[in-house]
């Protein structure tokens, strides 16, 4: 199996079978990436789309700088970022795709609701690492800071995710039994 960075290579020299692999190997995780942080599923697939076609477009130009992961995220995350500038509205994370921890199906919206609640930059900071699985060096590399600011950063974010849920695991919100 070629490595990304092979496939990236193959694809500055015209290769169609290496775009290809690219886009199997990543369509369903910058798929998720987006339909996470937007209410509609088309603008999700319109955006994943839109990352795998500036990809190919800057093929010629890519440069192995770090993981080609975290190029290919900085792109869609770039995109995002752009998509929001344009969007005058609000944007929550979908129902249907935060899941439940077994034995309390209330559980994910709880950290749903939790999640919304947290400053945007901290929500997403959170979102890069848990659920795109980003390592602290691809999230530093991402978003253009410091390492040990973001171990700060992803710190402080849980702590104010561990607050609010807390919060509401006091008040008993969610609990039908209480």
């Amino acid at each position: 199996m070629a490595t990304d960075e092979e496939l990236m290579a193959a694809l500055r020299d015209g290769s169609r079978q290496a775009f290809e692999s690219i886009f199997d190997r990543y369509r369903e995780p910058v798929w998720g990436f987006f339909r996470r942080r937007l209410p509609e599923r088309a603008r999700a697939e319109e955006l994943t789309q839109d990352t795998f076609v500036a990809v190919l477009e800057g093929a010629a130009r890519y440069q192995a700088r770090g993981p080609f992961r975290s190029y290919l995220f900085g792109v869609a995350y770039n995109l995002l970022l752009s998509h929001r500038r344009r969007a005058d509205r609000d944007r929550t994370v979908p129902l249907e795709d935060v899941e439940a921890p077994a034995g309390n199906p209330d559980a994910g919206l709880w950290v749903r609701a939790a999640l919304a609640a947290l400053d945007e930059d901290d929500r997403e900071l959170l979102m890069l690492r848990e659920y795109e699985e980003l390592s602290y060096l691809e999230i530093a590399h991402l978003q253009g800071i410091p390492l040990n600011t973001v171990r700060s950063r992803l710190f402080r974010a849980r702590m104010a995710l561990r607050q609010i849920l807390e919060a509401r695991s006091a008040m008993g919100v969610g609990h039908a039994d209480r």
